[in-house]
């Protein structure tokens, strides 16, 4: 089992690396592709080790600019793929078709092969392109998971609330029982 994970140059970054832990876990070999902005969005927030972190929780790295990786066939077989953090000129390549790069020609393919897509769109205040752009993936068969944390569970530190979305969105593959930390009446009631 194989997973696609694209990693954009929006801020989030640490949500890659939590994606390709939570899929490692599930045992999922992680396919794993970075925008030209990520490595550098990577060690301004998560340190100077982060792209080498990540690259070491993944089966394979693409270059961004391989458009004859497997990757970017139908005919490889990949369970779907997460873009963690995917920045809105990312996901607007994907709403529109525009293959330019192993990253969103990856996604497309997810798109056209009817395979799980997950979109951790990075963005705030959101434009109405934005919102478009959302629309239009969604209605492709994309599944657009903002990274809003759930409060409800009472993270303690921000890592945390990066784990509990990085496994909602591997959950959101359906690939193994779920890992993401659901809600109940107890959690509501947690003291502070």
């Amino acid at each position: 089992m194989r997973v696609v994970l694209g990693v954009s140059g929006a801020s989030g970054a640490m949500l890659a690396l939590d994606c390709a832990r939570a899929l490692n876990r599930i045992g999922a070999g992680v396919e794993l592709v970075l925008s030209a902005m990520a490595a550098r969005t990577l060690a301004a927030e998560v340190g100077p080790g982060a792209e080498a972190a990540l690259a070491a929780l993944a089966a394979r790295r693409h270059p961004l600019h391989d458009l004859g990786a497997a990757i970017a066939s139908g005919s490889c077989p990949v369970a779907g793929m997460i873009v963690a953090p995917c920045s809105m000129r990312s996901l607007a390549a994907i709403a529109h078709g525009l293959d330019d790069n192993l990253l969103t020609r990856a996604a497309g393919v997810q798109l056209k092969e009817r395979r799980p897509l997950v979109l951790l769109a990075r963005e705030a205040p959101l434009t109405l392109a934005h919102l478009r752009n959302m629309q239009a993936v969604t209605e492709m068969g994309a599944i657009v998971l903002p990274p809003v944390p759930a409060f409800y569970l009472h993270h303690a530190t921000l890592a945390e609330a990066s784990a509990q979305i990085a496994a909602r969105a591997v959950d959101l593959l359906h690939l193994a029982q779920p890992q993401a930390r659901a809600w109940s009446a107890t959690t509501e009631s947690r003291p502070s």
